[in-house]
């Protein structure tokens, strides 16, 4: 089984050293350096001129707590329509309540308003108290695919929890290892918790992708 490799990038150079690695999609943000915001119109409409690979699009109105006020709420919504105006693959975001869960009404609004485009829980879902209670509302509302590290700092820790969350969604929705995968542990990431997709930085550095997927390629 062909695992899928997505590199989280915030330049066109970043793109296109992602791609020419072997990375299947991007997910395109801005400011990784606060964990990623919306990226502007002007670096999307660059990117996906210059890639053959689909991408994903990074809806965050800053770094920080995942709890969004009324005012960052509408500033999603805005960047939201931003980037289905611009034809992107797919979206990426993450909205918690102020008990520290899944906030299921704005979650479901956001997956309403992208209109059938893929929408990605990214890894607010690992701060969260209760994952199992979480991702049940993720599928509920329409989720396309999970962002996660199994709620432990990097992908390897949490693999026993990933193949949990794997076993629970049942293929309802992707769940994809996030959190310091690099060509020395995918295989085993993906061997113990059965995944199909995984994320990490590209950077600039074309090896860090090409790493993964070299070892993908062995591995599966």
């Amino acid at each position: 089984m062909s695992v899928l490799v997505e590199a989280c990038v915030e330049s066109l150079e970043e793109s296109l050293v992602a791609q020419r690695a072997g990375a299947n999609r991007l997910e395109l943000c801005d400011n990784l350096a606060v964990g990623g915001t919306t990226p502007n119109p002007e670096l999307i409409d660059a990117v996906r001129a210059a890639v053959n690979i689909p991408v994903m699009v990074m809806i965050r109105p800053r770094g920080g707590s995942f709890v969004h006020s009324a005012q960052e709420l509408d500033q999603m919504r805005r960047d939201l329509d931003m980037a289905l105006a611009h034809e992107v693959d797919g979206v990426v975001l993450g909205i918690l309540d102020d008990k520290n869960a899944v906030d299921a009404k704005r979650v479901a609004e956001f997956v309403n308003l992208a209109q059938g485009t893929p929408v990605t829980f990214h890894k607010a879902f690992d701060v969260i108290n209760d994952r199992r209670a979480g991702l049940d509302v993720l599928i509920e509302a329409g989720i396309t695919r999970l962002l996660t590290s199994g709620g432990a700092p990097t992908a390897l820790e949490g693999a026993d929890e990933l193949a949990k969350l794997v076993e629970q969604s049942d293929g309802r929705i992707e769940i994809m290892a996030g959190g310091k995968v690099r060509g020395s542990n995918v295989g085993q990431i993906v061997r113990r918790a059965a995944l199909r997709e995984v994320h990490a930085r590209s950077e600039r550095d074309e090896a860090q992708i090409r790493a993964i997927v070299d070892a993908l390629s062995r591995d599966t």
